[in-house]
């Protein structure tokens, strides 16, 4: 006889994410009625050692549609998991893995295998009448809020290299709540935009994950910007809400000429040189996080890295790529002290729950990312919950693929009332170790 949590079929279709460019939407359905769906994101700051999407590459939307992905699902990886219990997502997962038999999930598509892997937990806690967030936690309690960066201003390929550096972020680090810290977040972004505006830069458009995306003069200068909204807001710059930054500098590394080329300024610079930028802003600026400061191969250079800025959380988001074995090299060389998780980047929930475990193992903080090409999904914030990562990386406070994610968050807050805790300030690496 069949058990009610065995899979039953698997349903996908082509959806668009927050870019209007396809990605992969599954519904589950188990043998005793349960369904879970799922939707992923894409990444358009990718790093060379991510799992691999698969894309059509015709005429359609680009070469981007993922109807090939779509096929994938409900023929091959369909066989592979229809009969298998949900409840066992490391046997559902491998099972993928295995069907589709390439370390990179190339020749079935990353895209495709995250959905059922989503789409299992949701089914599974759905037959277990749990929200997802207490069924992934594994009997782990009480149930963690993260502390958010939030996304102020944005460069790199999130804002068509407005300015070089990716990503700055608010962080509310002296938030009690998550709703608290959100608030806090929205009063930082709308202060930085009028400054900016009084400034003369247009602050009308938007870019991918909803930060303010002016081309300015410099990076530092998005810096000062930030730093002048973080005070203008009524805040205590380092006590109230503190700065993070993603250079994401695999993006404007030169591997020919083994530099580092800040196109907006019209530089080029060392690693050594770039690193010590970095000291010296952190030394002006109240920055608590940086990430992928240098590129992603760079291990001799992020080893020195991770010595020179000491005293901030240092982020490895392409130079870990949610892998385990590169965690476990980091780990041994004293390189960072926390990971970016990010599932699609290594296609299944049990491998990127695998990073989270080894990471904290080892000390080191973990912080929950979505995509600059997101939806209106909303299950990482229950991983984020569920896992107990302390922190989560979701954009910034307006457009509806990320305001979904906080939405979900704040909900679940509420419901939990004093049952949950706020990770706060110690969820941040130099604090925390």
């Amino acid at each position: 006889m069949s058990s009610s949590t065995e899979i039953r079929d698997v349903f996908a279709w082509e959806a668009l994410d927050s870019r209007g460019t396809p990605t992969v939407a599954v519904e589950l359905t188990l043998v005793g009625g349960a369904t879970g769906t799922a939707i992923v994101p894409s990444g358009a700051s990718t790093g060379t050692h991510e799992a691999r999407e698969l894309r059509d590459g015709d005429w359609r939307f680009g070469g981007r549609g993922v109807t090939r992905a779509v096929r994938n699902v409900t023929g091959e990886l369909a066989a592979a998991v229809c009969g298998l219990n949900a409840e066992d997502q490391a046997t559902v997962d491998k099972a993928m893995r295995e069907a589709d038999g390439e370390p990179d999930l190339a020749r079935l598509g990353a895209n495709a295998v995250l959905a059922v892997s989503v789409a299992t937990a949701r089914a599974a806690a759905t037959a277990a009448r749990e929200p997802l967030y207490r069924y992934v936690a594994q009997g782990q309690e009480p149930p963690l809020l993260p502390l958010p960066m939030v996304n102020i201003i944005s460069g790199g390929a999130h804002a068509d290299r407005a300015v070089d550096v990716q990503d700055f972020l608010v962080v509310p680090v002296g938030a009690t709540s998550f709703a608290q810290a959100l608030l806090m977040a929205w009063r930082v972004r709308a202060a930085t935009a009028e400054a900016m505006r009084q400034a003369g830069f247009n602050v009308a458009l938007v870019a991918d994950e909803g930060g303010l995306g002016p081309a300015l003069p410099s990076n530092r200068a998005a810096l000062e910007f930030l730093a002048t909204g973080i005070e203008r807001a009524g805040y205590e710059p380092g006590t109230d809400a503190a700065i993070a930054i993603d250079v994401a500098a695999t993006q404007f590394y030169d591997p020919a000429a083994a530099t580092y080329h800040l196109a907006a300024e019209n530089r080029r610079i060392t690693a050594a040189e770039l690193v010590a930028e970095l000291a010296g802003w952190c030394k002006e600026f109240p920055i608590v996080s940086i990430e992928d400061v240098l590129a992603e191969d760079d291990w001799t250079g992020w080893s020195a890295a991770s010595q020179e800025l000491a005293g901030v959380q240092l982020l490895g988001d392409d130079l870990f790529c949610t892998n385990v074995a590169r965690v476990k090299r980091g780990i041994d060389g004293g390189v960072a002290n926390a990971v970016l998780v990010k599932p699609n980047q290594v296609g299944t929930l049990t491998d990127a729950r695998a990073v989270v475990d080894l990471a904290q193992a080892a000390g080191m903080a973990t912080v929950l990312s979505a995509r600059s090409g997101e939806t209106e999904d909303d299950w990482l914030a229950d991983l984020a919950i569920g896992w107990r990562t302390g922190q989560i990386k979701v954009g910034s406070t307006m457009r509806s693929e990320r305001t979904a994610k906080w939405n979900r968050l704040l909900g679940i807050e509420g419901r939990l009332g004093s049952e949950g805790l706020f990770a706060a300030t110690s969820a941040l690496a130099p604090i925390r170790l």
